[in-house]
């Protein structure tokens, strides 16, 4: 089992993330309106940035950049996925204004153990550990990012740089 820490306590994790040119497992999650979804829902390049929970300061500013960036290419599905309930994810990017981003609730599916990232222990047990994947129209996997300490903010230079290819 791979691990990340948390407040710098060593936190155990369900797995790894997929590899660079792996397939991303398939996924069935909710969305905001709580109607599902499925990974094939979205075409092309697509950003899947995955965090513990909504409404830390950590998590909502990656959700808040990445709305940025969703704003000026409308064209590239950003998935912010989070063990969060769907009116959580709601309540907050209503509340930020954030229209750009596509909030994914993974709570009550296989999502955590699927892509490895599901929190084993600790205060977090439950919620997923912060890491980015970019993933290409046929859902490969062109970047990918593990987060080490969950309290950091993921590398947005070079997941937006694999975005763009």
């Amino acid at each position: 089992m791979t691990s990340v820490t948390l407040d710098g306590q060593e936190t155990r994790i369900s797995g790894d993330l997929p590899e660079v040119g792996a397939v991303a497992p398939a996924f069935n999650l909710l969305d905001r309106q709580q109607q599902p979804v499925s990974l094939d829902d979205f075409s092309g390049r697509k950003l899947l940035n995955i965090f513990p929970k909504i409404v830390t300061p950590v998590c909502g500013n990656s959700v808040r950049k990445f709305n940025q960036y969703a704003e000026q290419h409308p064209e590239t599905p950003m998935l912010m996925i989070s063990a969060d309930s769907p009116e959580e994810q709601q309540g907050f990017c209503s509340s930020e204004g954030l229209s750009n981003v596509i909030a994914l609730s993974a709570a009550g599916s296989s999502f955590g153990e699927d892509y490895g990232v599901r929190i084993m222990e600790g205060m977090a047990e439950g919620c997923l550990a912060r890491s980015v994947l970019v993933l290409d129209e046929d859902n490969k996997v062109l970047y990918r990012q593990l987060v080490p300490e969950i309290g950091q903010e993921p590398d947005y230079d070079a997941a937006l740089a694999a975005l763009k290819g």
